[in-house]
């Protein structure tokens, strides 16, 4: 039964780091671009926008540029949270030896 302790043991230290790690992805914050800077959006790893900022001068452009500025930024950011956070947990799984065949999540 030892064996089957230490693998619970091991089991709950890693969903324990695996909550540190979701949690830190979680409250990263990244900015996303277009229009060459012109249209920033802060966003967190939860995907709440934090902050727009939108250089004075699009001000005088077509609503249409704009929002397409903007959306383009927004995606912008949603594709630097996922990335940033599969680089999270890819860090947690390279240090995790599985059987074969065994799947996870459990």
């Amino acid at each position: 039964m030892k064996g089957l302790d230490d693998m619970m043991k091991q089991a709950q230290q890693m969903q324990q780091k695996m909550q540190q790690l979701q949690e830190q992805a979680a409250a990263a914050e990244v900015v996303g671009q277009s229009g060459a800077g012109m249209v920033e959006v802060v966003m967190t790893g939860r995907h709440d926008v934090r902050k727009v900022t939108i250089d004075p001068q699009l001000l005088d452009e077509d609503k249409e540029i704009l929002e397409d500025l903007l959306a383009a930024a927004v995606n912008d950011a949603v594709r630097k949270v996922e990335k940033n956070t599969s680089s999270i947990m890819g860090d947690l799984m390279a240090g995790i030896q599985l059987p074969p065949g065994f799947k996870f999540p459990f």
